[in-house]
C-alpha cells in the first residue's frame, strides 16, 4: 500500500511532507508574542522595541509589523490583555466631551462582565501590585500609551494629573467589584455604577472648579459688617 501510495505521489508529481512541519502564520505569530513576553520582562515597555522581539523571535521585523502594527498592539497581545485602554480612550475622547467618563466606565463594566475579561483583568491588577517589574512595565505603558494621549487630548497643564485621577478611581472600581466583590457595589446595576463612578471620571478628566483663595474668604468674614 506505501508502495502503491509513492507511485501515485510520484505520478502526480507530488511528495508528501516529512519531517519538521512547515511554520503555519499561527505559528510564526505565536513565536512572536513568546519573544515579545521575554523582551518585555528583559527591558521593560519603554526599553523593548519591535526591532529586538523580531530578532529575539528569530524572525524579519517585517513581519513583526505585518501581524503587530505598533508595539501596544504587541504588548497586549504577550499580556492577554481583556481591553485594549489605549485604544478605547483615543476614541472616547474625540467623542461628545461631556460623556466621556460616563461612557468609559460603561464600556469597561460591560467588558469586565464577561468572566474571561474579568478574571483576566483583576489577574493583571494582582501581578502588578505584587511584583514591582510588572507594575513598572504596566505603569510604562499606561503612561506612554492612555495617560499620555488623555492629556494631549485634554490640553491643559495638568492633563496627566487629571488622568492619572480618573485612572485610580477606575481601578478601584474595578478592584472593589470585581476582586474584593463588595456588595451592594458588586451587584448594582452597571448603568447606575457608570453614571456615578463616571460622573466623579469626567470631574477629574474635564472638571475645572474655581480655585480657593482661603485668604480672601477669612478676610471678606471678618469685614463683613454684622447682620
Amino acid at each position: 500500500m506505501a508502495t502503491d501510495d509513492a507511485g501515485k505521489a510520484a505520478k502526480d508529481g507530488t511528495r508528501r511532507p516529512r519531517g519538521r512541519r512547515l511554520k503555519t502564520a499561527g505559528d510564526s505569530r505565536a513565536q512572536i508574542v513568546a519573544a515579545a513576553s521575554q523582551e518585555f520582562a528583559a527591558s521593560g515597555y519603554d526599553g523593548a522595541s519591535m526591532r529586538a522581539i523580531a530578532r529575539r523571535a528569530g524572525v524579519d521585523p517585517a513581519l513583526v509589523h505585518h501581524y503587530f502594527g505598533s508595539k501596544a498592539d504587541l504588548f497586549a497581545a504577550s499580556i492577554s490583555a481583556p481591553i485594549r485602554p489605549d485604544l478605547l480612550v483615543t476614541e472616547l475622547m474625540q467623542g461628545p466631551r461631556d460623556q466621556v467618563g460616563e461612557n468609559l466606565v460603561r464600556i469597561l463594566i460591560t467588558t469586565l462582565e464577561n468572566g474571561k475579561n474579568r478574571d483576566r483583568a483583576i489577574g493583571l491588577i494582582r501581578t502588578a501590585l505584587g511584583h514591582d517589574f510588572a507594575a513598572t512595565m504596566l505603569r510604562q505603558f499606561l503612561f506612554r500609551e492612555v495617560f499620555h494621549r488623555i492629556a494631549d487630548q485634554l490640553q491643559v497643564p495638568d492633563g496627566e494629573l487629571r488622568a492619572t485621577l480618573a485612572a485610580s478611581q477606575i481601578v478601584g472600581m474595578m478592584i472593589v467589584r470585581y476582586g474584593v466583590r463588595a456588595e451592594p457595589l458588586a451587584s448594582a446595576p452597571a448603568d447606575e455604577v457608570a453614571r456615578r463612578i463616571g460622573a466623579v471620571v469626567q470631574w477629574h478628566l474635564l472638571g475645572y472648579p474655581a480655585p480657593v483663595d482661603t485668604a480672601s474668604q477669612t478676610l471678606d468674614s471678618e469685614d463683613a459688617p454684622d447682620q
